[in-house]
Parts: C-alpha cells; structure tokens; sequence
C-alpha cells in the first residue's frame, strides 16, 4: 500500500472546551463557494472563510465569518446549501430551517418544515421561471418521504410518500432516492412514482450508508461487509468493495471510495477493489465528498483529503514496477485527464507491461502491447547482441525494470530459447515495418530484419526483403551478406538501392563461378530479365556483350522490351548493326519483330527471310550451289547423331522461311531468289515464282527439279485458297500439263502405256485423287487421244458426279430464289391493297408528336409513324 491516493489537511479546528462534556464539539458541515459551514452540538452554525486547500504541512488561514444560534439545546444534524437561490438549510430541533448564505439570517418568508429526520437537495435547478430546486425530506415519525420545491421565497410540498417503516438515512440522484430502514433499501423515483426494494440488512442505525457515487447511482452498506453500488435500476454494474466490518461511513471520489473505520480513513479502489491506503485520523466520525475533495470531520476538527494527481499516481505505480495496477488505473480515471496526458502515459504503461511479457517469453501478449503502445523498434533493438551497431547511438526512454533477461548471454548459454526472443523480434519488426511507428527508424528495422533472416535461415523472406523497396543501411547490410555469402541477396540490395552496375556485376561473378551461393537461382536468367527492365542505357551496353556471348538465343531476350511498357524499346536501326556479329541473336529478333511486333517494314521482312537463307548455307550440306545432284529434304539417311540434330536444325529453319515466304507480303521477293537462285531451294523458288505470277514456272520447278509431286499439289491448293473455282481449275490443268510434258519428253504416248512410267503414274494419280479440282472439258482435251477410258475412270466419275451436283443445286438455288421473290410480291400486294386514313390530328406512335407530313409509315400492327421514326424497323410500309 505504498500509493499515495490522497493527501490529509487540517482546514479548522475548535479549542477544547477543558473538563467535563463537551458540547461544542462539530455535528456537521457543508462546503460551498469557499466557505465552510460547521453545525455544532451545541445548535451554533459557523461560517468559515477558507482559502484554497495546498497539501502543506502548515493548516491553512481559516477565519469565521458568521454565526448563528439556532437555539439553547441541541446538535445541529444537517447543512446543505442552495448557491442558486442563496439559502443555506438548517436541519435542527427536527425541522427545516432556511437561512441566507453570506449572513446567516433567517430567509423570513420560508417557514420551518416540520418532523424531518434527514435531507438532501439536487445538485442542479430547474431552467424553467421561476427558479427552484428539489428537496427531499424524510420522516421517522410519519414514515414517510416528503418532496419540495424550494425557491427563492417559498417552498411547495408536492406530495408525501408513505413507507412501511422507519427512513433513517437518504441520499438523492435527481430523479431517484435511495432510502435506508431499519432492515432494508430501497429506491423511489419521484417523477414515475415508482419504488423498488434492494436487500435487506442486520446493521446498526450507526452502520448506515447511504451516499451517491456517481450519475444515478449509490454507495450502501451491505450484507457480509460489503460497499456495493447500485444503480437507479436497482442493479449493481462495479464489484463491490470488501470493507471491514463495523464501518461508520464512507464517501466516493472516483476512482476510490473512502471508508471511515475506527481511528482511520481507508482508500479502497473502484476499479480492482483493492485496498490502496490507509489515513489515520482520530475521532473522525463523518465524511463528506465535495468538489475541493473529500472532508473528515472529526470531534473537533475538519481534515479535507485531497486527491493526489492521477499522473503522478501513476507514475509511481510504473516507478514501483506495478504496472498491471497503473494501467487499470489509466483506464479506470481516462475521462478525467486531458487527452494528450492519457495517451503519452499509456504508450508507457503499455510498453512497460509489453515488456514485462516480453521478458516472461509471453511473445503474442507482449507484441499486442508493444504495438498499441508505439514502442519505439530500437528500444527492443538495444536488447539483442548484434544489433547495437543497426541502431546507432540510440538512447532508451523508458526506466529499467528489475525483471529484465540478459538476451546476450541467453544467446551463449540456451540457444532455443534465444530463438524464439529471435523470432518475436522478427514478428514485430514485420508488423511494425511501414507503420507510423516505425516512420522514425526505417532504415533500422529494414537493416535488423535483414540479419533476423540471415541468422535465422529464412532465404524466401530475405529475397522478397531485399528485391522490394527498402531502407536498409547498404555499407552494414552489404557486408552482412558477403559474411553469409549470400551473393544473390546482396545483388538484390544494390538493385533496390539503385546501384544497378554493382548489382549486375555481382551476379556476372556468381555466373561465371567467382561466387558460389546455395540458396541462388538462375544468376544468369536474372541478369537477362534484369536488363531487359533496365533504364540506364550505359549499364545496358555494358552487360550486353557479356549475355550475348554466354547464350546467343536466350541472351537476346535482353533487347525485347514491351513497345507499351515504362521503358521504351530500342530502335531496331540501333539494334541489327550491333547484332550482325551475333547470327543466332539477329535472327532470333528479326523473328520477334516480324512475329510479335508485327513489323511492316520492308528490310525486316527481306533480312529475315535473307538471315534464314544464310543459316540454310551454312548448317545444311544439302542447301548448297546447285550441282545436278537432287537432295530430298525428307531424308534422314545420316552417319551421325550430330549430322542428324543439324538436319533437324536445318528442316525447321527451312519450315520457317517457307512459312515466311508464304506469309510475308513484305519481302523482297527478288533479293530472296537472287540469293537462293544457285541452291538446292527448289520450293522456296517456287514459292518466289508463285508470289511473282508465274506459277508455271513455280510448278516446273517443283516437278523437274525438287521431283516432289505433293508439293505441287499442295502449292496448287495453297496458292488457289480463297479464289475462284476456274483459277484453281487453270492452276491444277497447268500442273497437269507440266506432267504430260514431263511424259512426252520421257517418249511417245504409247511407249509410256506400255512401259507404265512414273510421268504416267503421276498423271493418273493427279487426276484420280484430285478430281473436283479440274475442269473434265478441259482435262478431255489435253489428254493423249491414245489413253483409255479405264485409266481415268476414277476421275471421270468424280467429274461426272461434280456435275450433276453442281447442275442440282443450282437449280435447288433457283427454285428457293423464285419461292422467296413470290412470297415477297405476296405480302407487297397484301399490304398495298390496305386502306390507310391520315387524320388531321394523327399522333406518331414512335416519337407521339404529330404527322403533319403526307410521307409516313405504317406499321404491320397498324401504327402511324414518322419515315425517320420507322428507320430500321421490319415490316412496315411507306405511304403517301
């Protein structure tokens, strides 16, 4: 009980009246506007000037100002004053007697109200003219309540409030009244008229509490040595307060209740109900709570109990390391202190309690507290080994608690244990990291985060550290990685901050071997994208050597940049000089500027196609000058495993330029076959010719030279796609032709029946797989006279039934063409032969304006309305 709650001044003090009864002793007392006023036993009421109340150790300069004798005899029980209306109220001799405040003289017009036991008045008047205040009166005698109106002339006795027994005590929460009997409690509310019984009791008249604590709501003595509260609604909503048995009064001055209890006032708290502090005074008999704080009155001395500052309460009760108290005490009184004071001495109270649990390995309470108390991340930094040097010169603001742990040698003697305070400091620093209350030390809980994960292994949470925006001092940080040999993470660190050459070159090292880091990935596929998103050019053209020549293909990744994306794309102007010592980079880009970005451009086209040429020459044993020798490029009769992957290289490079060539209406068609004009690329020939018009040529070539007859018929069907039906018949009749030409150079007609030669085979073959595509009349009157019905009886059918299907359905197409063309003559006649009336007055039945127009329309539900009204509408009819 080391707090100090309050503090006890002596405020008067009456000589003693020597031998024998004293009589003058000091009954009672009320305190309003400075003045003290005193009932005495002796029926004399004193008024006391007294200067505000210091807590010092000398009484403070008391001086009577008035006195009034009320009578010869008798104690003077009750003074309770009206500031507003100027009347001080005398209970004495058993009645009610008004007196003026600042002279004590009798207020003539009030008489006394009779046969009164006790009092109390409401603490506020009426707004209402003219002006008055409730007083409530009780009665042993009658057993009964009596409520007034006291204004300032009079007062008005508004009614009597019978009860079942004796009123020995009362005490008023405007509109409520809490009575004690003999044996119970109870309350009345004088506006509903409405009574509730409490409880019962056993205690003494002497023992009776009856005193208001707060907004409608009482203090009472109860059963079983107990301070309860109850509110107007009869139920209790604070823990009562175990208080010693044979208490004589008691008083609440929140957050405490004070207990007068023999020879000492005991201070109890609202709040935890604990015992707080004891005052002794002697022959105390009474309390009395006013606003200047709470009044003892003893025999024949008034000590006034000042409340000490609830700040400095406190603080010592952090001082005394008894900070769950401090905080419920905050809590408890917050609405009585200025709002700046609450919250500075909560981030307090609450990272000193944060750290108690810190310190008793309580993490998930602790981190709670110390994140709602805006704990300062480098106070907890100051307590881990190794991270002094992140903070700096840092000085603690908060005093030393006695059950602090030493985390440096908990670090060297229980290393599990120092993991988890580890981890609880990874936890925070993530919670805190980006907050308002970490704004001061960015850079320290970015650089201690940092080696949390290095210490603690967590490599994911390092990366995504380090890759992102942060604050982490470079220098402490860099070197922190090159310790842990985390060479990735420190490429990462000098690419958040900026250093984008440093970055790069750390990761060239790790590529090239100079560096080992188990926890890297792919350095070099990094560097890649890291370029590729790269703004300074000079950095860029530093490493772009350096990729290109490690990987060709995948290095040229570096130079394909999004045209909509932040960074703009170099020009490829700038960019095919630089790659034309790099083959396989060029012709990967000219591949994606074609492909992807769609280029137009004609040089990108022809170069491309060009690129693809000279990688034929150069890879394919088989592309080379033309030799009079046939190279099928279907062939796979190779001697070895590297002759074969550089056939297959071959082939689909060919694929490509054959797609492009096709493809492309950009290329140079005569720079492409200038180039290949000397080689084995017989269809990509082909396809020039075709591209050209000349598509007779294009198939001789495909026939005479590539020997290859589905890639004739393909290039027919191909190159015919999307036209008309009789140029596709004169394209596949001009291949035909080419094969009996090939078979007339080959011998005669009839030598080629009888020896069945590959030109006739050829010939048949066409015409029997491919029969729709030819027109028979045509086909009829080249063929050799000699040839028999039998050889091309296959396309004879075919032809045939083309034919008669063709014939059908063009009359099917003519027979629905005529049904439709009489159905709508049809409906034209039917809808022409309708009547239509125009009125004057006739309402559109679009727009509803009117048609005042002779053009208009009808509708086929019979509707009028404007030619613009009916425009896109069905079925309807213009008029006029």
């Amino acid at each position: 009980m080391s707090l100090r709650a309050f503090s006890s001044v002596l405020v008067a003090e009456k000589p003693a009246a020597g031998k024998g009864k004293d009589k003058a002793g000091i009954q009672c007392m009320e305190w309003c506007c400075r003045s003290l006023y005193l009932g005495g036993r002796d029926s004399v009421v004193h008024q006391l000037s007294l200067p505000a109340v210091e807590a010092t150790a000398a009484p403070p300069d008391v001086r009577e100002v008035n006195r009034r004798q009320m009578g010869r005899s008798g104690a003077v029980v009750q003074l309770r004053a009206i500031p507003v209306l100027n009347h001080l109220l005398v209970l004495w001799d058993g009645s009610v007697s008004a007196l003026n405040m600042f002279s004590l003289e009798p207020a003539s017009p009030l008489k006394r109200i009779q046969s009164v036991t006790c009092m109390e008045v409401s603490s506020s008047a009426s707004s209402s003219e003219p002006v008055y205040v409730q007083l409530v009166t009780a009665s042993a005698r009658r057993r009964s309540l009596g409520l007034h109106r006291v204004y300032v002339d009079r007062w008005e006795c508004l009614r009597q409030v019978p009860l079942q027994q004796e009123p020995l005590a009362l005490a008023l929460r405007e509109p409520c009244v809490c009575v004690a009997t003999a044996d119970r409690y109870l309350l009345h509310d004088y506006q509903s008229g409405n009574t509730l019984h409490l409880f019962q009791h056993n205690l003494a008249r002497q023992s009776l509490i009856v005193k208001p604590a707060g907004e409608r709501e009482f203090l009472l003595n109860g059963p079983g040595s107990l301070g309860m509260f109850v509110v107007s609604d009869g139920i209790s909503q604070r823990a009562p307060v175990p208080w010693p048995a044979g208490v004589l009064d008691g008083a609440v001055c929140y957050p405490y209740v004070l207990a007068l209890h023999g020879q000492a006032v005991h201070v109890y708290s609202m709040l935890d109900q604990q015992l707080k502090q004891v005052l002794p005074i002697l022959k105390a008999t009474a309390l009395t709570s006013t606003t200047e704080g709470v009044f003892v009155i003893a025999e024949r001395e008034v000590h006034c109990l000042q409340p000490c500052a609830l700040e400095l309460q406190i603080e010592a009760l952090v001082a005394e390391e008894k900070v769950d108290q401090a905080m419920v005490l905050l809590e408890g009184a917050r609405d009585l202190l200025p709002p700046h004071t609450y919250k500075e001495l909560r981030r307090t109270i609450s990272c000193l309690l944060g750290l108690i649990h810190f310190y008793q390995e309580s993490f998930r309470e602790a981190q709670e507290l110390l994140i709602d108390g805006h704990l300062d991340p480098r106070e907890l930094l100051r307590l881990y080994p190794d991270m002094s040097s992140v903070c700096g010169g840092f000085h603690t603001q908060l005093p030393p608690l006695s059950s602090s742990r030493d985390l440096g040698e908990l670090s060297r003697e229980d290393q599990a244990s120092f993991q988890c305070f580890l981890h609880f400091l990874c936890h925070f620093l993530q919670a805190v990291r980006g907050t308002a209350q970490a704004l001061a030390c960015r850079s320290d809980v970015d650089s201690a985060l940092l080696r949390v994960y290095l210490r603690s292994g967590m490599s994911d949470r390092l990366v995504q550290l380090v890759s992102s925006t942060n604050d982490c001092h470079l220098d402490v940080c860099a070197q922190d990685l090159r310790q842990h040999k985390r060479y990735f993470a420190l490429g990462l660190l000098y690419q958040s901050h900026g250093q984008h050459f440093n970055a790069i070159q750390t990761w060239v090292e790790m590529a090239e071997g100079q560096h080992d880091d188990s926890c890297a990935t792919d350095a070099y596929r990094h560097i890649l994208s890291t370029l590729r998103e790269l703004h300074d050019r000079d950095t860029f053209w530093t490493f772009a050597d350096w990729a290109l020549q490690r990987d060709q293909e995948a290095g040229v990744q570096i130079f394909m940049r999004d045209p909509e994306g932040p960074i703009p794309p170099f020009p490829p102007e700038e960019l095919i000089p630089f790659l034309h010592k790099y083959p396989m980079s060029l012709l990967t880009y000219l591949e994606y500027l074609v492909g992807e970005l769609k280029s137009k451009e004609e040089r990108h086209h022809t170069l491309l196609a060009l690129t693809y040429v000279a990688q034929l020459l150069q890879q394919g044993p088989g592309w080379g000058e033309a030799d009079g020798h046939t190279h099928s490029i279907d062939s796979h009769t190779h001697q070895s495993h590297t002759h074969q992957s550089h056939t297959h290289g071959s082939h689909s490079i060919r694929w490509k330029l054959q797609q492009l060539l096709w493809q492309s209406d950009h290329c140079d068609a005569h720079a492409v076959h200038d180039k290949i004009a000397n080689t084995n690329l017989h269809k990509e020939k082909a396809i020039l010719l075709g591209k050209a018009g000349e598509h007779k040529k294009a198939l001789q070539i495909l026939v005479h030279k590539a020997k290859d007859r589905q890639a004739a018929v393909d290039y027919c069907w191909r190159t015919s796609a999307g036209q008309e039906r009789n140029y596709r018949q004169e394209l596949f009749l001009s291949l035909l032709q080419t094969y009996l030409d090939s078979a007339q150079a080959a011998g005669a007609a009839a030598d080629l029946l009888n020896d069945h030669t590959a030109a006739f085979d050829a010939v048949a073959d066409l015409l029997n797989d491919h029969a729709a595509a030819f027109d028979a009349t045509a086909v009829l009157q080249v063929l050799p006279a000699g040839w028999s019905v039998q050889l091309v009886g296959r396309f004879l059918q075919g032809a045939l039934r083309q034919a008669v299907h063709r014939r059908r359905m063009g009359e099917v197409q003519a027979a629905l063409a005529t049904a439709q063309q009489r159905r709508v003559r049809g409906t034209w006649t039917k809808t022409t032969n309708t009547m239509v009336k125009l009125e004057r007055g006739t309402i559109c039945g679009a727009c509803q304006r009117l048609l005042a127009r002779p053009e208009f329309v009808s509708t086929p539900a019979g509707k009028l309305v404007h030619l613009e009204c009916a425009t896109g509408s069905t079925g309807a009819r213009a008029s006029s």
